[in-house]
């Protein structure tokens, strides 16, 4: 687990990935995993916990600030680098299988990183935004 944390870590610092194109391969792997799990679920019988299946709770400080304001999400979309997110999907999506992690883990830390990422998402304030470099502490 901790080695692929580190290679996300690393490529969004290397390749100064924007917060909407972490955000967009992040909720990509959730849905993949999820998906995968809930057949596993299915077939054994049994439930997901809530804590796999949802996203997790941003700051209450953050949840409670409300924005005015729209962006086209069409153009957002269309200036988004297709092939920086390629190259992560690709790391998260060879790390997970090269080291067999399990999906169980594998989406927990997808939960991490996309708790972190909504609560910078919450605090955009204009599409530019969107497209600054994520920055990671050193500790991240």
């Amino acid at each position: 687990m901790t080695n692929l944390h580190e290679r996300i870590v690393h490529m969004v610092r290397q390749l100064n990935i924007p917060v909407i194109e972490v955000s967009l391969v992040l909720s990509k792997y959730i849905r993949v995993l999820i998906d995968a799990l809930e057949a596993k679920a299915i077939e054994s019988n049994e439930e997901l916990p809530p804590r796999l299946m949802h996203s997790w709770a941003l700051e209450e400080e953050i949840q409670t600030q409300p924005k005015d304001f729209n962006f086209d999400l069409e153009k957002v979309l269309s200036l988004v680098d297709g092939d920086r997110m390629d190259i992560l999907d690709t790391l998260i999506r060879t790390t997970i299988n090269d080291e067999e992690l399990a999906f169980v883990d594998s989406l927990l830390l997808m939960r991490q990183w996309e708790q972190d990422v909504r609560q910078r998402l919450s605090l955009v304030e204009s599409p530019g935004q969107l497209f600054s470099p994520m920055e990671l502490p050193e500790d991240h």
